[in-house]
């Protein structure tokens, strides 16, 4: 079982702005994971070096890569998916004869997670923290976010 943190934080719901703020539960991350440092992990747990685990593992970012400039699917078993989506300006083409690059305005990487992935969160337990911030250029705090939201200071 998993233990994570959570701050409240405070949004203003798009939809009504004039309603205030709310305040919604953020994950606070408890720090990062480096590649290198997941392959010293998974040598400690299997029979293989950690000179072959970072191959597996460099490869296997270089393959992916690849794979989705090929415009392929990137299954991963369990863990999950990876695969390209296009967005389109606004309004799109009248018709499909029209409809050519030109109307695309990125590409974005979409991961759908697998069954693994899916299930990690089923048994966390989740613990209130203070709300991470740092401070701009003014002196007014700036609240850490991992993204969304109208908090302020964003």
């Amino acid at each position: 079982m998993g233990k994570v943190n959570y701050s409240a934080v405070p949004r203003v719901n798009p939809k009504q702005p004039s309603s205030g703020y709310k305040y919604y539960a953020q994950a606070q991350s408890s720090g990062d994971v480096t590649t290198r440092e997941l392959g010293d992990r998974i040598q400690r747990s299997c029979s293989a070096t950690y000179s072959d685990v970072m191959a597996v593992l460099t490869g296997l970012e270089t393959e992916i890569t690849d794979a989705l400039k090929r415009g392929e699917i990137v299954r991963l078993g369990d863990l999950g998916s990876f695969q390209l989506s296009l967005s389109t300006k606004s309004g799109g083409a009248s018709s499909e004869e029209l409809l050519d690059a030109s109307f695309i305005r990125k590409a974005r990487i979409v991961f759908r997670p697998g069954l693994a992935l899916r299930s990690a969160p089923k048994d966390l337990t989740f613990q209130k923290v203070e709300m991470k911030s740092s401070t701009v250029k003014d002196g007014t705090a700036k609240y850490a976010s991992s993204g969304g939201g109208n908090t302020p200071g964003e």
